[in-house]
């Protein structure tokens, strides 16, 4: 059974409270270190886009990238193109990654898990091609170059150093994990970790499975979409890599390390996983990825249900049993 985290709700808000204020924090106390910063942010919301499929609906994919690489082409185009106003930029990836999405989902939903695996693997593999294919648009593999992303607020341009990056990336980042919190706290959250739980129970009491699957893949790839915008513009670069399936790995691996079903594992994973990833890249070049290796091998041997699934216990162990 899984465990969470059984707090008050005064103290689920002074944590919740601390954690972002601790990240805000960061642009006073690691001023060198925005740009990983920013990335984390922005990988912590793709993964938390992923938990809403994985986690709550028990969606099974493994092609989530090809939505991040959608939004992220969406609004590096528009500011290549002669719009790069941020905010609607962004929207803009939103609504195309999350048509894409909902288109996908009719393919996607009906099937079994190994279905599901083939077809969501199949588009992002297909998606990629394309943008390698169409070189003359996307870059190819030399990636979409040459945007140019207006300031934010008209006021506030996007400087070497990061600071305004970060800031704009925390505070879209921070409004759409509250709306993303919002819509899994409520009912319609709730059906889906009922359907989740037990699909055939919730079909047997007249739930519309089918139609509340396909809406809550259709968002997700709609948040995906929304964490690549973020990353093009703060970068002002799109890489070929941000749709492969490589990417949909990586995110994968973040939401399991931080734990599936938690609402804050994607977030809690991608600050563990890029700050491990980029200690050990620095400490040992030559042999990082071994030892990024036996770092995920060990959380999840020893961390049933990831480090929030962890985090749960402690706290739990700690209270002793009500």
């Amino acid at each position: 059974m899984k465990k969470t985290l059984r707090l008050s709700p005064g103290q689920m808000v002074a944590a919740e409270a601390a954690f972002w204020a601790a990240l805000a924090a960061c642009l006073v106390l690691a001023p060198d270190h925005l740009t990983l910063l920013s990335q984390i942010l922005i990988f912590g919301l793709f993964a938390v886009s992923l938990d809403m499929v994985l986690g709550y609906a028990g969606i099974l994919t493994v092609g989530h990238a090809a939505f991040f690489g959608a939004g992220a082409y969406t609004a590096g185009l528009l500011a290549r193109h002669g719009w790069g106003e941020p905010f609607s930029g962004a929207l803009a990836a939103l609504l195309v990654a999350g048509a894409l999405g909902y288109a996908l989902s009719w393919l996607v939903v009906r099937g079994a898990d190994l279905t599901r695996l083939m077809v969501t693997i199949g588009v992002c593999v297909l998606l990629a091609e394309l943008a390698n294919r169409l070189a003359g648009i996307t870059g190819g593999t030399d990636g979409l170059q040459n945007m140019v992303v207006w300031p934010v607020l008209g006021r506030f341009e996007f400087d070497l150093f990061g600071r305004t990056a970060y800031v704009y990336t925390f505070f879209m980042v921070l409004a759409m994990f509250l709306l993303v919190r919002r819509v899994l706290r409520s009912p319609y959250g709730l059906a889906l970790r009922g359907i989740h739980d037990n699909r055939a129970r919730m079909s047997a009491i007249g739930a519309p499975v089918q139609a509340r699957l396909r809406m809550a893949y259709g968002l997700s790839a709609a948040v995906a979409g929304f964490a690549g915008a973020l990353l093009a513009q703060t970068s002002q670069f799109v890489g070929i890599e941000s749709i492969g399936f490589n990417r949909s790995a990586e995110v994968l691996i973040i939401l399991v390390l931080g734990g599936t079903g938690r609402l804050y594992g994607g977030m809690l994973g991608a600050i563990v996983y890029m700050l491990v990833h980029d200690w050990f890249a620095d400490a040992n070049p030559e042999y990082w990825m071994f030892w990024l290796g036996v770092f995920l091998i060990a959380v999840v041997m020893l961390g049933r249900g990831g480090l929030m699934g962890a985090l749960a216990r402690r706290v739990q162990a700690r209270e002793g049993p009500r």
